[in-house]
């Protein structure tokens, strides 16, 4: 099932439509919460996700997507106030994807060297920085929903809302397998296994471009949420 939603392509730009954009987001919660989900899928799902932020974007110059009455304007506020909380998860999983490839890559010279003290306090550095991403977490999982609104574009902002924290937490957890997670840690296996240090080595290496992408769609993704709010904070200005 996780094989063949993956292999689900999506074109470059989705259809402006509450339906077409509602898909989207179900296919990619299901992708999500799938058990065989890995860095690659979640990749993929922050190139999802901006392109089902561009056509929300899209949605809100459409004539019936106004929003007028005064319930409906405090709701789109509320997502305005938390799509700041989505900027900040976006830049605290950059800061993370920066640090992950700076620790493989001093891992590999301590790899070589059997610096057990260096592989440990690497791996506790990331650690810290993971409990405070956590913290984060913790804290966007509390916002309220507006599913029950009749705006469908407030709908959908709240739905990719929390879908897009979803994913950026679930890659973190991902993440957190390949460094401090004994008994799958790619990184204290290589230590462990020095006997087959070119081939860890070369896993890191693919782990640490891995990265590299994550790094690069999670900064899309930022730009594009950036553009959203402003999009959606015009809209109360008019």
């Amino acid at each position: 099932m996780a094989s063949h939603l993956r292999s689900i392509s999506l074109p470059s730009r989705l259809h402006s439509s509450e339906a077409a954009v509602q898909q989207e987001l179900c296919i990619l919660e299901a992708i999500i919460s799938s058990p065989s989900t890995c860095i690659v899928t979640m990749c993929d799902g922050l190139r999802r996700l901006g392109d089902i932020y561009n056509s929300v974007e899209e949605m809100t110059h459409l004539p019936s997507n106004q929003v007028c009455s005064s319930q409906q304007r405090k709701m789109l506020d509320g997502e305005i106030e938390s799509s700041l909380q989505l900027l900040d998860l976006c830049n605290t999983m950059q800061e993370i994807f920066v640090e992950l490839k700076a620790i493989i890559q001093e891992l590999q010279v301590a790899l070589r060297k059997g610096d057990d003290a260096t592989v440990q306090a690497k791996i506790q550095s990331y650690s810290r920085l993971v409990k405070k991403a956590k913290q984060s977490f913790k804290k966007a999982s509390k916002k309220a929903t507006s599913d029950k609104t009749d705006c469908a574009m407030i709908r959908l902002l709240t739905k990719a809302r929390e879908i897009t924290v979803s994913l950026l937490e679930s890659t973190l957890q991902l993440l957190s397998k390949q460094i401090d997670m004994p008994k799958q840690s790619l990184v204290l296996k290589a230590f462990y296994k020095r006997k087959a240090v070119v081939c860890e080595e070369d896993q890191l290496q693919a782990l640490e471009s891995s990265i590299g992408d994550l790094e690069s769609r999670a900064g899309h993704l930022f730009r594009i949420l950036v553009q959203s709010r402003v999009s959606l904070l015009n809209i109360l200005s008019s």
